[in-house]
């Protein structure tokens, strides 16, 4: 009996040291853990308190009405719109779908801006005055671009996929304008208020008109044409021929009286 009793005791021992270990070794890997966990909310803190400080710089640069930063951060509701589709397309990319969306609901409602947050956006974007905006789902939007108050950045029909527009860099689009369509508005483009852009916009342009024509690139006037009244040089030559031939017909007409009348002469 007392051989039993030594052999539990020895074994409730072994089996004591054995989950102090396991205890130890899972509390090693739980502080590991937590500090990397800790590092990585530490950069995204640090990230995004870059991204606030920067867009609230970006306003203050382009809007001569922004007094202050706190006036930036508190009442500016296109600031506001961009803020929150950060922390929306961050959950949207990580597979939150429903929150991200969320978010996007309680900005739209606050601010009067719709931004899906699938929707990609590069550093610097301004929205200005902000009500009545949309960016859809496969919008993406370069960095430093301007965008006014009205402005949908649209798709067309009910494809999937990508379906509207991207935006490159530096790019100005004025109050009322609709561009929608998977194309792309190149670098430095320019499009003006309530323009309709149907098609394509070249680099360091402006683009004008319901339908939209580029009317300049690279600060030269494009020639006044559009696709349906560019003139055709093989109809131009048939009116020639038919001009020519209306005078040669006038000329023997022209001869052949002359004729009758020396005849009856």
């Amino acid at each position: 009996m007392r051989s039993i009793a030594m052999n539990f005791k020895d074994e409730a021992k072994r089996l004591f040291h054995s989950a102090a270990k396991e205890f130890s070794a899972a509390t090693d890997v739980l502080a590991d853990k937590g500090e990397e966990l800790a590092e990585k909310a530490y950069a995204a803190a640090k990230k995004a308190a870059k991204e606030i400080k920067d867009d609230v710089a970006t306003v203050r640069e382009r809007d001569p009405a922004a007094s202050s930063d706190l006036e930036v951060l508190l009442l500016y509701s296109g600031f506001h719109a961009v803020l929150s589709h950060r922390a929306a397309h961050a959950l949207h990319e990580r597979g939150y779908v429903l929150p991200a969306r969320a978010i996007s609901q309680a900005a739209k409602f606050v601010t009067g801006v719709e931004i899906h947050p699938g929707a990609k956006i590069g550093k610097g974007l301004f929205i200005d005055h902000g009500c009545g905006v949309v960016i859809g789902e496969t919008a993406e939007i370069g960095d430093n671009c301007t965008i006014y108050q009205g402005v949908t950045l649209g798709g067309t029909g009910k494809d999937t996929g990508k379906r509207h527009p991207t935006v490159g860099n530096n790019v100005m689009i004025g109050a009322g304008a609709k561009v929608l369509g998977p194309f792309t508005v190149g670098d430095n483009a320019k499009i003006a208020a309530n323009a309709v852009v149907l098609h394509a916009v070249p680099a360091n342009s402006t683009a004008v008109g319901i339908p939209a024509k580029v009317v300049s690139i690279n600060n030269q006037r494009v020639p006044d044409l559009d696709q349906i009244h560019i003139p055709d040089p093989v109809s131009q030559e048939i009116c020639r021929l038919e001009r020519r031939i209306y005078e040669l017909e006038k000329q023997m007409k022209a001869t052949e009286n002359t004729e009758n009348t020396d005849k009856d002469e």
